[in-house]
């Protein structure tokens, strides 16, 4: 029998407030343990916290920009469970209420494009984090929690069950990084936790539509890990239900170091985490008003960003989705054809030599020492004749280096490209006269002909030109 995996996400995102969701302690990342924390965050006896109105308002763009509706009225509530590094005993999120629901987004895998239905954005506080004396719990010795996390703001962005591959995932778990990047409500970085997600899958028989036995995994945080993790389970459990075994319904982990999911614990039984309302937060009422203005609040997101690149500069479709993979590369690459540059050749550049530039260089477009204006004036530098497409590497790499404007860089080295006919045809006769064997093996020695008086030239002369005179001379 053929299955079909069904996959469901539910990706955590740390909002970028400066500060937690119900208190006034800071939310950077990094600090020595338990040294962002107080008496609201702790859980202490008598305090009362207060809803940071920040977070709201980046949940609500958050809904927004994923195409829910959001609820004008919504609360909080109390999810009671044990766990070590939570100091309350319950964490303080949203069940019945939440924030927004029935969104989607599309994803495009192999060519073709689907879409993935959002269940429901609620909004949560983070837990603590256990700092074990080993590499994992089972080696350690001791296990001591750090609270500084306690407390930081999160929204849940729950899927319905309509993925059926790895692939298809991962896409999902990219798009929503890209979105939420794009409006500036979340940091993203993964490897810092501000991004992660559970993973719910289950295999039914290919044509059925009810769904199997369901395995969650946790707290998976890179596209990477989502992938390979799904690849193990799938195959798993395909392996488990071909010899005739049955599937529990469990929580697993994935040993990255093996390739390969552990049990953690049994789910057979749904958990009763025993909702109330939160008697301490007074619900949240949004008007139509504010839901409007936080709307117009939005920058243009991917796709629309992507449609337009392709439907205005006539950009492959390939390279509107690298360019408008981050929103920093995406402005970056409207502020260089804005100065005036020819949107395909700007297109080359960033995906060339300024993104080889930044990835061996650990840096990312923001902090880039080559400026959108400088960029746009070598490529016009370009367009003019002034430099060749050669030479133009070579004044990117001071621009790199200095941060001077190419126009000075030109001068100072002097790189201008030599046009005058008479000057190159020069060149051209003396690399005939000194290579007869090349004139001999001709046309198939043009490219070494070219090369000789590209050298010659110190790469100077233009290569139209060059190409033209020997062909001119010996075709």
């Amino acid at each position: 029998m053929k299955y079909e995996a069904v996959i469901g996400l539910e990706i955590h995102s740390e909002l970028k407030t400066n500060t937690k969701i119900f208190c006034s302690c800071a939310t950077s990342f990094g600090a020595d343990q338990n040294t962002h924390v107080c008496p609201v965050c702790l859980g202490l006896p008598g305090v009362l916290p207060v809803v940071n109105k920040r977070v709201v308002e980046f949940a609500i763009k958050a809904g927004l920009a994923l195409n829910c509706t959001i609820n004008k009225f919504s609360k909080f509530d109390r999810k009671n469970y044990y766990y070590p590094d939570l100091p309350k005993n319950f964490q303080t999120s949203q069940f019945d209420l939440p924030i927004a629901e029935h969104g989607y987004v599309d994803i495009e895998v192999e060519g073709k494009t689907k879409r993935i239905r959002i269940t429901r954005i609620h909004m949560e506080e983070d837990a603590g984090k256990l700092v074990h004396s080993g590499t994992t719990i089972k080696d350690s010795s001791s296990s001591n929690v750090d609270y500084n996390r306690t407390g930081v703001p999160l929204i849940e962005i729950v899927s319905e069950p309509d993925m059926h591959s790895p692939a298809e995932a991962r896409a999902y778990m990219e798009k929503i990084k890209s979105i939420l990047q794009y409006i500036d409500v979340s940091n993203c970085k993964m490897e810092e936790g501000n991004l992660r997600a559970d993973v719910n899958v289950s295999l039914r028989p290919e044509g059925s539509d009810k769904l199997g036995t369901k395995v969650e995994m946790k707290n998976l945080n890179s596209f990477k890990v989502i992938e390979d993790a799904l690849e193990y389970e799938i195959e798993r459990q395909n392996e488990v239900l071909e010899d005739g075994g049955i599937l529990v319904q469990e929580t697993r982990t994935w040993d990255d170091g093996r390739g390969i999911t552990l049990s953690m614990r049994s789910k057979e039984k749904a958990q009763d985490y025993r909702y109330m309302p939160e008697p301490d937060l007074v619900p949240i009422v949004t008007t139509d008003e504010q839901i409007e203005a936080y709307k117009k609040e939005l920058p243009e997101l991917p796709d629309a960003r992507k449609a337009r690149l392709v439907n205005e500069y006539g950009l492959p479709t390939y390279d509107a989705e690298i360019i408008t993979s981050t929103r920093a590369m995406a402005e970056y690459f409207d502020a260089v054809v804005d100065a005036g540059a020819d949107a395909k050749l700007a297109s080359n550049w960033i995906m060339g030599e300024l993104s080889k530039h930044l990835n061996a260089n650990e840096m990312t477009i923001e902090n880039s020492p080559v400026s959108a204006q400088n960029l746009a004036s070598l490529i016009g530098l370009i367009g003019k004749g002034t430099i060749s497409s050669k030479i133009a590497k070579t004044v990117f790499e001071e621009m790199w280096t200095s941060g001077d404007t190419p126009e000075k860089i030109v001068k100072d080295k002097g790189l201008v490209q030599i046009t005058d006919t008479k000057a190159i045809e020069e060149i051209v006769d003396k690399a005939i006269a000194d290579n007869p064997k090349a004139v001999a093996d001709y046309p198939k020695s043009m490219g070494f002909l070219i090369g000789q008086v590209m050298k010659a030239s110190k790469g100077k002369a233009n290569p139209g030109l060059v190409n033209k005179m020997i062909k001119e001379k010996l075709g």
